[in-house]
C-alpha cells in the first residue's frame, strides 16, 4: 500500500492476539459517562441542528443548544450525583466566560475536566499549524487556570483533527486523546520526534449526536443501544480488557423525554458498579499506560 495514504499513528493489532492485563481490582469492563458541555456562536459558526436551519440568527437551533446549559446539564448533573457516577466533562474553554458555574459545579463533584477546544462553532482540523497550535495553547491556558492544573486529555471539537495533531497535543503535554474510535481498548499513536500519546477509546455509536440528531432515534432506542452494548461488552471483556464510552450532550439527553430512559440505562449499570470498573477517560489513560507496559513485560 502507498504509505502515504495511510496515517502512520498505530500499526494493525487483532484484538484477540493482544496480551491481556486488567483494569483495578481484577475487573475487564472500564466504563465512562463523557458529558459534553459545549458552547456556540450566536449569528454565525457551526453546531448541531434539531431542525433544518433557517438564515442566521438560527434562533431555533441556538436557543435549543442554549437550553443543555441552562437546564439539561444540571439535571444530568442531578442524575449523576443519584447514581453515584463520576463523569469526563469534555469542556469548550469559553463555557467559564458564557456559563459562569456550569464547569464549577462538575469540579465541586470531582469529575475530571477534558480540553475540548475554545468552542463548537469552529472545527480545528481545518486550520494550519500555527492556527491550531494556538487554538489548543489558549484552550489549555484556561483550564489550566480555571483548574488549577493542565487537562491530561482532548477531545477536539466536532471530532475534528488535522493530520499534526496528535504531535500538536503531544507537544502541548496532553497525555492522551479521544477523537479515534478504532477500538475497545487504548492504543499507542506514534508522534513524531519519536513520542507517542495514548489514544482512549471514545464512542460514536453509543453517542447521542450521530444515534439522535443524525439517525433520528427515539430517547428509549438510545437507551436501549446503552444496555444492550453493556451486556454484550461485559459477556465480551472475559476475554479481554475493554472500554465502554457513553457521550451525550445536555441539550439532546437532558430533554426530559429523553432523559427518563437514559436514567434506566445509566441505573442498570450503576447496579453492577461490583462487576465493572466506573471511571474517568484519564483514569483509564493513567491505568492502562502502566498496565500494557507490564504484559508486555
Amino acid at each position: 500500500m502507498d504509505s502515504s495514504k495511510g496515517h502512520g499513528r498505530y500499526s494493525y493489532s487483532a484484538l484477540p492476539d493482544r496480551p491481556t492485563y486488567d483494569w483495578p481490582d481484577g475487573r475487564r469492563l472500564a466504563v465512562y459517562v463523557a458529558l459534553n458541555l459545549e458552547t456556540f456562536d450566536f449569528g454565525s459558526g457551526l453546531g448541531a441542528e434539531l431542525a433544518p436551519g433557517g438564515p442566521q440568527p438560527d434562533v431555533l437551533n441556538y436557543a435549543w443548544r442554549d437550553w443543555g446549559n441552562r437546564v439539561g446539564a444540571w439535571r444530568i448533573k442531578a442524575l449523576l450525583d443519584e447514581l453515584g457516577l463520576p463523569a469526563s466533562v469534555l469542556v469548550n474553554s469559553r463555557l467559564y466566560a458564557d456559563c459562569p458555574g456550569l464547569i464549577e459545579a462538575f469540579r465541586a463533584r470531582g469529575d475530571e475536566v477534558v480540553g475540548h477546544g475554545r468552542t463548537n462553532a469552529e472545527r480545528q482540523g481545518t486550520l494550519d499549524e500555527a492556527g491550531e497550535r494556538a487554538l489548543i495553547a489558549e484552550a489549555t491556558a484556561l483550564l489550566t487556570e480555571h483548574e488549577g492544573k493542565p487537562p491530561a486529555g482532548w477531545l477536539g471539537p466536532w471530532i475534528s483533527q488535522s493530520r499534526l495533531t496528535p504531535d500538536l497535543l503531544a507537544e502541548a503535554g496532553y497525555r492522551y486523546l479521544l477523537d479515534w474510535a478504532h477500538d475497545d481498548q487504548p492504543v499507542w499513536f506514534a508522534t513524531r520526534d519519536g513520542g507517542r500519546i495514548l489514544s482512549v477509546p471514545y464512542p460514536q455509536e453509543l453517542n447521542d449526536i450521530p444515534a439522535i440528531v443524525a439517525r433520528k432515534e427515539t430517547g428509549r432506542q438510545f437507551a436501549d443501544a446503552i444496555s444492550d452494548a453493556f451486556d454484550e461488552m461485559l459477556e465480551q471483556s472475559r476475554h479481554a480488557p475493554l472500554v465502554m464510552g457513553i457521550a451525550i450532550h445536555p441539550y439532546i439527553v437532558g430533554q426530559p423525554h429523553r432523559l427518563r430512559p437514559l436514567r434506566a440505562a445509566l441505573a442498570r449499570i450503576a447496579a453492577q458498579r461490583d462487576a465493572v470498573w466506573l471511571t474517568t477517560a484519564g483514569a483509564i489513560a493513567e491505568h492502562a499506560a502502566g498496565a500494557m507496559a507490564d504484559a508486555k513485560g
